[in-house]
């Protein structure tokens, strides 16, 4: 380009579509992309319109695994009630108050994918997917409550001691607890990874610690038909601490996502995606965020100064797909073209 006029080549085409939330209709379904192929600044209108695609159709599958792990976890609570009230284990009453607790955990999440399906509008130009995080620091917090809970229950058991009857039923109740657990936690975690939710992901983590706390539970039970009543406090104290490592590291990937942190290989990812671009003479800086569970990126890059204004357009437009290509996450592509 003759003059190095800096040129921005945006995806945000969100803000005029305020209150499209339902993309289970499919009549506002066509509308929405419809009107977001009259929206694209120049050329290829399908990619972004593919993004945003993207978009919903991951807060649609988070919302799906949030309400089939609901459905397990609240099953599983639901039994162990039961046989709290005939054998009166405390330390399965405490297991029972935290897979109450971890399933109500969804319920905050749940809301945070229904916000994140909003788009864009004048107040929140960069959408809804905060709420996300928001809900991941709560759902750390509530993770940090059982870590409390389990702790006193068992230091309580440790001091006063406690008497438990039935104890093939409180095994049974504990061994579905870690089941139902393991298996949720299995489930959130592969979905929060393959959608990219660092908050799916905690709440996954949050219902393998109440799964650990039911294994307590069962050698609990062993420990007392043996005679060693002693060892279900001991072993709830242990349980106690690995919860709090568990809590750390969750707590450490919501900071990060909270100060916009990324993972390093999705800017060299980006780098190298646009620096193989035919035309691209140069990538001189890329920026990126996660926003919820999709990522916002920001690059400059430098090509021939001889080049007309549309020739550069063309560029940064295939620099748009190739980065898109390479990173599928990525929901907003801002290019910025300098001359050398």
């Amino acid at each position: 380009m003759k003059n190095s006029h800096p040129h921005h080549s945006e995806d945000a085409r969100h803000d005029r579509h305020e209150g499209v939330e339902d993309s289970h209709h499919s009549g506002r379904w066509a509308t929405l992309r419809h009107d977001l192929s009259h929206l694209v600044p120049f050329g290829h209108s399908h990619e972004s319109a593919d993004s945003v695609d993207d978009a919903l159709e991951s807060s649609e599958v988070g919302i799906r695994a949030l309400k089939i792990s609901l459905v397990i976890l609240m099953a599983t609570a639901l039994f162990q009630v039961v046989i709290v009230m005939i054998s009166g284990s405390v330390a399965l009453l405490a297991d029972t108050i935290h897979n109450f607790s971890d399933a109500l955990t969804a319920l905050p999440l749940w809301l945070a994918f229904a916000l994140s399906r909003r788009v864009a509008n004048k107040r929140y130009t960069y959408g809804y997917g905060r709420a996300e995080d928001l809900a991941g620091v709560a759902i750390v917090g509530m993770i940090f409550f059982s870590a409390l809970v389990a702790g006193y229950q068992s230091i309580m058991k440790l001091i006063y001691g406690s008497e438990v009857s039935y104890l093939g039923w409180v095994a049974a109740a504990a061994v579905i607890g870690f089941l139902g657990n393991e298996l949720v936690a299995q489930f959130r975690i592969t979905v929060g990874k393959r959608i990219g939710s660092a908050a799916l992901i905690a709440d996954g983590q949050h219902a393998r610690v109440d799964g650990f706390t039911s294994l307590a539970v069962l050698f609990g039970a062993v420990g007392v038909w043996l005679g060693y009543p002693i060892l279900d406090p001991l072993v709830g104290l242990a349980i106690t601490i690995a919860i709090l490592f568990i809590v750390k590291d969750s707590a450490f990937s919501m900071w990060r996502r909270m100060m916009d942190a990324v993972e390093p290989e999705i800017v060299s990812g980006i780098e190298q995606a646009a620096a193989r671009t035919d035309g691209v003479k140069d990538v001189e800086s890329v920026r990126a965020r996660w926003i919820g569970h999709r990522i916002h990126s920001e690059l400059r890059i430098r090509i021939d100064g001889g080049l007309s204004v549309d020739e550069g357009e063309e560029i940064s437009e295939r620099v748009r797909s190739s980065v898109r290509k390479a990173i599928p996450k990525l929901d907003r592509v801002a290019v910025e073209i300098g001359a050398l």
